[in-house]
């Protein structure tokens, strides 16, 4: 009973934000991040504490603030991407042009590409982008509790216009799927700066250790497809982003070829975030 009040209770959210104009929108959004800035409670904690690992001792809590904003952000505009056309799907996010072209490349070349990216600014909006450009897409989700949760994102990503796997519970290995469809040419984006399985690569990040999941550096090695990490960031209109390419070892063994290659992921990622920390959605302890 409890998850179907659950799942009822974001479908009707889901319907009620998308309802709304845009500026009650973004007020009630922003007024909720500041209510959670306030009330400091867990998730702000643990968001102040992952930003002064990046930022260090002299961090402006007011950071914290903005990152919440950025994070209610997401939110808000998750709730209302679904109303938006293709050409607004195009307009509102923005690739830089050396970035642009390595993946239209990429696509063009038939060989897939893997696109890495933290939990920053709004991966969704940047999924609808590929989509709308005509660009096959498949990526990992997990799978959520209650179940009617899941499921409900689970359709709300694929009326996006991706295909979308289940992390664990599904009938093959998300990681052989996802290689045959490289193989065929799609893009497979993975977020990749937290380890969902407690066995992840371990690395250096921040001056820190933490784990991260191995998938995409073994899908790129594996297939051979390019692999970049991607950063994203919010301006006062739209999602940016800028890609950095990632070389994986050819030699050695397939262990210190994944290690490596995701310990180079993990330096991308913390110079994107570095740039971005206001944008970087990371509300769960990090560090080991």
């Amino acid at each position: 009973m409890k998850d179907k009040l659950v799942g009822f209770g974001y479908s009707a959210g889901w319907k009620v934000v998308r309802a709304l104009p845009e500026p009650v929108a973004r007020k009630l959004f922003t007024a909720a991040a500041d209510r959670a800035y306030k009330a400091n409670g867990r998730g702000t904690q643990r968001l102040r504490a992952n930003l002064r690992q990046v930022v260090g001792p002299d961090m402006p809590d007011t950071l914290v603030r903005d990152g919440l904003r950025s994070y209610a952000r997401y939110w808000k505009e998750a709730f209302r991407l679904t109303n938006r056309t293709r050409k607004e799907y195009l307009d509102g996010f923005f690739m830089e042009p050396e970035s642009y072209g390595w993946l239209t490349k990429a696509v063009h070349d038939g060989n897939g590409v893997v696109l890495a990216l933290p939990h920053m600014a709004n991966w969704d909006a940047a999924a609808a982008w590929v989509v709308s450009h005509d660009w096959r897409m498949i990526t990992v989700a997990e799978r959520l509790k209650p179940e009617a949760v899941y499921e409900q994102f689970l359709a709300y990503r694929e009326a996006l216009g991706m295909r979308v796997l289940p992390l664990t519970g599904g009938e093959r290995s998300p990681l052989d799927v996802l290689g045959e469809h490289l193989k065929d040419g799609w893009v497979v984006p993975l977020l990749a700066d937290r380890d969902l399985s407690r066995s992840g690569v371990e690395v250096e990040f921040f001056g820190g250790k933490t784990r991260m999941p191995a998938g995409p550096a073994i899908l790129a090695i594996r297939t051979g497809a390019p692999i970049y990490a991607v950063e994203l960031w919010f301006d006062d209109e739209k999602v940016q982003a800028r890609m950095r390419p990632i070389t994986p070892p050819t030699e050695g063994p397939l262990d210190e070829r994944v290690k490596a290659t995701t310990q180079q992921l993990a330096d991308a990622f913390a110079a994107g975030i570095a740039d971005h920390p206001q944008d970087w959605h990371m509300l769960q302890r990090l560090w080991i």
